[in-house]
């Protein structure tokens, strides 16, 4: 059965003016969740169309069960019930940590696969939520933990906008969302009908320059991601300039390999105008060495717009299932590693990086949890 797309409330508006508002003028939901299951469903048993937008309230002010909408009448209740189940809210939480800067939530879906999702503050009072596409994740890419779980499943358009506006969260929305969780996001096609409900007014009202969608290059999908939400922050991962040792990294680069990606983002840049972000995940004595910078700046130069490509350079952690010969390089060389980029007149930062204590790193938590468990049978 589908899941939910919850709602946005506007954190500059009064509730009075959301709930007029919404009563007179609400949209149609976007296609392929729950939501327009249930406004169709509605509509077929002649239920004037307000109690749809009765209901749509209700859950922007966290209403979890249908039993719980009471401005609804109790036999329509019921018919939602006996129709959707008790709740249409795909997640339930299963364990959560939480430090200073960094909460994370394991949450299970329905069919009890589980998924990590993380919300990080920033001093300057900034949000960003990480937010998982799918169980696991079949592209084998050796640095990654998620990678060593394999592929369960794609989440729902649902279940992917349910981590954003669960109630967990007391309707404390983020500033920005990141595709950077568990999975290749470009991988799952409901990625699309999630960034629609995430952008749709009334529903979830979010700029497309507040999502980010990190991928390690799934080029076609790519393309449509362009074509269809050309102001969505891109940020395709590197890791390598040389095609071999990143196949090593990245089994994806034999498939689709990052000139391909990177063509496309040239495109997207001469068409768009946009900046692109490139990550580049340092390694010890892996790819770190001169040859290595010398390459990626020829690499990023030869592009249409090379003033519109940043490079962000992430500091290993190790990480559970990863590769256990990869090991973290100094604060001190990244931050060199950077400054050389740099002085070589490459736009390059060093992402900030909190929340180890938690395990906070993709795939960290999930991992934690099963070894927690099969510990105590």
């Amino acid at each position: 059965m589908e899941q939910q797309y919850l709602i946005r409330l506007s954190e500059n508006r009064s509730l009075n003016t959301i709930y007029k508002m919404n009563i007179t003028s609400l949209p149609s939901p976007p296609s392929g969740g729950i939501l327009e299951h249930i406004q169709s469903f509605l509509t077929s048993k002649d239920i004037p169309s307000y109690r749809f937008r009765q209901l749509v309230h209700a859950l922007q002010q966290g209403s979890i069960n249908f039993e719980d909408v009471k401005e609804l009448p109790k036999p329509l209740r019921e018919q939602l019930v006996s129709r959707f189940g008790i709740t249409p809210l795909p997640l339930t939480i299963v364990e959560s940590h939480s430090s200073k800067q960094v909460e994370k939530i394991l949450f299970e879906t329905r069919s009890k696969a589980k998924i990590e999702t993380v919300l990080s503050h920033y001093r300057s009072g900034w949000t960003s939520m990480c937010i998982s596409s799918q169980c696991g994740c079949g592209l084998g890419c050796s640095f990654c933990a998620t990678a060593a779980m394999g592929l369960m499943k794609n989440l729902t358009a649902d279940e992917i906008c349910a981590q954003v506006f669960h109630p967990h969260w007391q309707r404390k929305l983020p500033d920005s969302i990141a595709f950077m969780g568990m999975g290749e996001a470009l991988a799952n096609p409901n990625i699309f009908t999630a960034i629609k409900a995430f952008t749709t007014k009334g529903y979830g009202g979010f700029s497309q320059t507040r999502i980010t969608m990190s991928t390690v290059g799934f080029a076609p999908h790519l393309e449509r991601l362009v074509r269809e939400f050309p102001n969505v922050t891109i940020t395709l991962s590197v890791h390598s300039p040389f095609p071999e040792q990143r196949a090593e990294l990245i089994p994806l680069e034999t498939k689709f390999p990052l000139a391909d990606n990177l063509a496309v983002l040239d495109q997207y840049v001469s068409t768009y105008n946009r900046k692109v972000y490139l990550a580049y995940l340092l390694i010890k004595d892996l790819n770190d060495t001169e040859e290595h910078l010398d390459a990626l700046v020829a690499m990023v130069k030869a592009q249409y717009r090379p003033e519109l490509y940043h490079i962000s350079v992430i500091r290993y952690n190790q990480a559970f299932g990863a590769n256990a010969a990869y090991q973290q390089p100094t604060a001190e060389k990244v931050s060199m590693f950077v400054a050389q980029l740099q002085s070589r007149g490459i736009h390059a930062t060093k992402r900030t990086q909190f929340g180890s204590g938690i395990e906070a790193a993709c795939g960290q938590l999930h991992a934690t949890y099963e070894q927690k468990k099969n510990r105590s049978k």
